[in-house]
């Protein structure tokens, strides 16, 4: 039996259907806050189960009879430490027989303050003394796809990246990466530094737009705080506007580079190429 944590979510939908691909549905657990949320997958067979990260009491239910469990990191920047604490918690009282996280790239070194969390995530997890593996996702594409029409609309990706290179994936490609470790063996105690095969820096990136749109699309590269800026007043969260330009800081730094093709053997296939996601964005927009 693989129990999926925060199965309604976008990362663990793909996950879940993945695992359908290689699976019966009576072997998989959807755990979510809300069960009526993913009654598309009970209707396929899919367990379903009540699994509330704040509530460790629906935790020990939800993971009884589990043998693999995939946690998959809590959305709550800033929460996340204490609720993962507890479905760790919860799965060694389970006697889970292999614990995999959904980590940050490079967590151990990354100068990404989202890397925090997860650093100290992974300590618990080792301390645990539960078999475990670490999938370390590095960014996804989508990150950057979701600012396509706001690009579209003034000419310009704003960023401060500088030249770094970014080697992200699709939501996809991680969740088949996931997938393939659960619907086997031979796991326990890795640690998988999962990025794309293919990298490019933001200016590749709006050249990329540019040339799928038939636009003029140029990279207009602020400094952290400019950018910043930039995110609040087009009115994201001021936490989350400082996320987003701590992180493209750090990309210039390295942060979101990874040549080791670790996720296309895993998955056994190429991760999706940039133009082929930024082309499918644009038909959906």
């Amino acid at each position: 039996m693989i129990v999926i944590t925060g199965a309604s979510g976008q990362l663990g939908r793909l996950v879940i259907e993945a695992l359908l691909k290689k699976l019966p549905a009576s072997e998989i657990v959807a755990a979510v806050r809300k069960p009526e949320s993913v009654a598309d997958l009970a209707a396929r067979g899919v367990t379903v189960r009540l699994a509330d990260y704040d509530r460790p009491d629906t935790l020990t239910s939800a993971f009884a009879g589990a043998d693999k469990l995939l946690l998959i990191s809590a959305n709550e920047v800033g929460r996340r430490l204490p609720q993962h604490a507890a479905v760790i918690d919860a799965a060694r009282a389970a006697g889970v027989k292999l614990l995999a996280y959904t980590s940050l790239l490079h967590a151990d070194h990354s100068p990404l303050g989202l890397a925090a969390e997860h650093k100290a995530t992974e300590a618990l997890i080792r301390a645990s003394g539960l078999p475990f593996v670490l999938l370390r996702n590095g960014w996804y594409t989508e990150n950057y796809l979701a600012s396509l029409p706001v690009a579209l609309a003034h000419g310009a990706v704003l960023g401060s990246a500088g030249e770094g290179r970014i080697a992200s994936a699709s939501r996809r490609d991680y969740a088949d990466a996931a997938a393939a470790v659960l619907s086997s063996d031979g796991h326990a105690g890795k640690i998988y530094e999962l990025a794309g095969d293919e990298s490019y820096t933001l200016s590749e990136f709006a050249a990329t737009l540019a040339r799928a749109s038939g636009k003029a699309v140029a990279y207009r590269d602020l400094p952290q705080a400019e950018y910043a800026g930039a995110l609040l007043a087009a009115g994201l969260p001021a936490p989350f506007a400082e996320l987003i330009a701590d992180s493209d800081a750090g990309a210039a730094r390295g942060a979101l580079f990874d040549a080791s093709h670790t996720l296309s053997r895993l998955i056994g296939r190429t991760t999706t190429p940039l133009a082929v996601l930024v082309e499918q964005s644009l038909k959906q927009a």
